[in-house]
């Protein structure tokens, strides 16, 4: 192989890495500008990202210049990003020290400073040859010459991305947390890469007289390998900043954003690069083989993407494999409202072509009265049948039908012209809807066999229901969850430092816990005794504490008068309904921790589906728990008043 196919080769090599640094550069600007631009250090690694995107475009168009004149107008170009690129540097260190609770007004000062000598230095090298002198060509390879104030812009160059990375070593000392440590590591060793890429280094005569064009090409080569690589390390370490995600999400959004768009990029890039650059290939014109070429690339790389992604989550998520792999198929699994009331539907319709009869309904209990889910026939006549039927006489009526392995006949219950069946829970039997059909006589005379049909028809139905009021529960218990997984998540995201108070989110107060209502569901389980009542973190509470002397010192005892006197702040004034709106709450906290009573039992009493009492229910211990942090805000106010007020007797004696 002769020298001039080896500077081939590591001309192609360096365009085709200069053009990558281009890509991933101003990938992960834009990923961090559009996912993070909150955080301060996100902000200044989108300024360095900037910076240092100009300094290798501008490598790129050099690798077509062919006249020294052309080279001449591109090489200072460069110096937009290489004058910034130190006081951006020098921003991100500054950042990051910030995030561990070091806040220093001269280093503000200094990250001022920094963009404003960048400024200085670029308007030198546009109107002065100061800095920088004329172009000039070392074989291949085109190069400024070093002004007389080159070496003072190399000593600011080298001081301030010095002083950048003993910040980070700083940053990383003051971490406490293995995995912030370990992150400020990574940064560590990747914070040199691109600074060393960035500087002009063949501005130094010693430079290109020490190595041949071949050498220096092949160090350029290895050089831009490594920025590439770190430029992705730290890319990947700021996507963490500040996010309020879990890292498993961070990290599986920035490594498919890199397959999908960087990697994509890259490779049509190389495509394009590689194809030689004849008049024909194959007999076809060379365009013709690069689209075709571009498109096939594209298709394939989406395809290859979504076979490897198994493997690519297998390897993201080592750890929490199984629990992954539940969450990505729990959309598979859950069906929508719709998609249950079209089941319902398409069952009622086969069950009134079964038996024959014009009309229909499924009505369910919600807020303690009856509502259409759904019809088939007119909808008025299913509307006047619910407000003329007495909902406690109705379910009296079916309290007995459809108990049997079996439908009958006599399960049928007749009711202002329908036939009606109860559609039950399977757990305990409750009630939780009403499938209505319209009468044809007073009493059905249904054979063997479409009562077999009828009562698998019914059984569907039954399923539906059922599937659709744990799917609600589901979606209630995430919405529930949705401030405390941010809240969890916060705390995650926010680094442990020396110096801070590395436990101000841990008081020992559970009224301040983001599992403080489940803490209060666990006791009222066992408000008459238990182990979630006698070891309850809520003895922690200041206002059971209060009540121990009330309460024979027994923290059990204290536990269960707070969790009383807070239910009993719930109950509105005047008569007790057992139907009324206003008395639910209060109603299903009496009768199902109070009393003791069986849900079975309550929502026959309330009126309601076993789906709207689970769902009351927990709109009822989120009440308790707000009344119950009430109460302790006002115990904390009143021990601070008491507490000032002896100081105050202390201090006048």
């Amino acid at each position: 192989m002769n020298g001039a196919t080896i500077t081939a080769i590591l001309d192609l090599g360096n365009l085709i890495l200069a053009s990558v640094n281009v890509i991933i550069s101003f990938s992960l600007f834009v990923y961090i500008l559009t996912h993070n631009f909150r955080s301060p250090v996100a902000r200044a690694f989108c300024a360095l990202m900037a910076f240092v995107t100009v300094v290798y475009i501008v490598d790129v168009g050099l690798a077509e210049v062919e006249t020294l004149d052309a080279a001449g107008v591109w090489l200072p170009m460069q110096w937009i990003g290489i004058a910034f690129v130190p006081a951006a540097y020098y921003h991100f260190s500054d950042a990051l020290l910030r995030t561990t609770g070091s806040i220093s007004r001269k280093r503000r000062m200094g990250v001022f400073m920094g963009y404003l000598s960048g400024g200085i230095f670029l308007g030198l090298v546009v109107f002065t040859n100061l800095v920088i002198g004329d172009a000039t060509q070392n074989g291949h390879i085109f190069h400024l010459l070093p002004g007389p104030l080159f070496w003072v812009f190399t000593l600011y160059y080298v001081s301030i991305s010095v002083i950048g990375w003993l910040n980070i070593t700083q940053a990383k000392r003051r971490c406490l947390t293995s995995t912030s440590r370990r992150r400020m590591s990574y940064l560590m060793l990747a914070f040199v890469a691109p600074s060393i890429g960035v500087f002009p280094y063949l501005l130094v005569p010693t430079m290109v007289r020490a190595f041949s064009p071949n050498v220096i090409a092949f160090l350029n080569l290895v050089g831009n390998v490594g920025i590439a690589l770190m430029t992705i390390v730290i890319g990947y370490i700021v996507a963490y900043q500040g996010v309020l995600l879990p890292d498993r999400v961070i990290k599986h959004n920035l490594i498919h954003y890199l397959l999908r768009g960087p990697l994509m990029a890259i490779a049509i890039i190389v495509i394009m690069l590689t194809i030689p650059r004849v008049e024909n290939i194959l007999g076809l014109p060379r365009d013709m083989i690069m689209i075709a070429s571009v498109a096939g690339a594209m298709v394939t790389f989406q395809v290859l993407i979504n076979i490897a992604k198994p493997a690519i989550d297998r390897i993201t998520y080592r750890q929490d494999r199984k629990e992954i792999q539940w969450i990505q198929t729990l959309e598979q699994h859950l069906l929508t409202t719709t998609d249950l009331e079209q089941l319902l539907e398409n069952t009622l319709i086969a069950m009134c072509d079964l038996l024959r009869v014009p009309s229909g309904f499924v009505v369910t209990m919600q807020n303690s009265v009856l509502s259409i889910r759904v019809f088939c026939g007119l909808r008025e006549a299913a509307n006047d049948f619910l407000a003329r039927i007495s909902l406690p006489d109705l379910l009296d009526q079916l309290d007995d039908s459809c108990r049997g392995e079996s439908i009958g006949n006599s399960d049928f219950v007749l009711a202002d012209g329908y036939w009606l069946l109860p559609l039950r829970n399977k757990q305990d039997e409750a009630i939780v809807g009403i499938l209505g059909l319209r009468a044809l006589a007073s009493q059905p005379r249904f054979s063997e066999e479409d009562l077999e049909a009828v009562q698998g028809l019914v059984r569907r139905a039954e399923f539906a229901l059922e599937d659709m009021r744990l799917q609600q529960q589901v979606f209630a218990i995430l919405q529930g969850l949705g401030s405390e997984l941010d809240e969890i998540q916060a705390w995650r995201s926010t680094p442990q430092y020396v110096g801070s108070d590395a436990h101000q989110h841990l008081d020992a107060n559970p009224a301040r816990s983001p599992e403080f209502e489940q803490m209060v569901k666990d006791a009222l389980s066992q408000l008459w005794g238990g182990p979630k009542l006698t070891t309850s973190p809520l003895l922690n509470m200041r206002i059971v504490q209060s009540r121990l002397p009330q309460c024979d010192n027994v923290p059990a005892k204290a536990v269960r008068a707070v969790l009383q006197e807070a239910i009993d702040r719930l109950k509105p004034d005047g008569r007790r309904s057992m139907t009324a709106a206003e008395w639910i709450v209060y109603n299903i906290l009496d009768l199902k921790f109070i009393q003791g009573q069986r849900i079975r039992d309550i929502v026959q009493r309330l009126a309601m589906s076993e789906s709207d009492f689970y769902r009351k229910q927990r709109v009822a211990i989120g009440q308790v728990a707000e009344t119950l942090m009430q109460m302790e805000r006002s115990t904390e106010v009143e021990i601070a008043g008491s507490k000032a007020a002896t100081d105050t007797v202390q201090d006048q004696a």
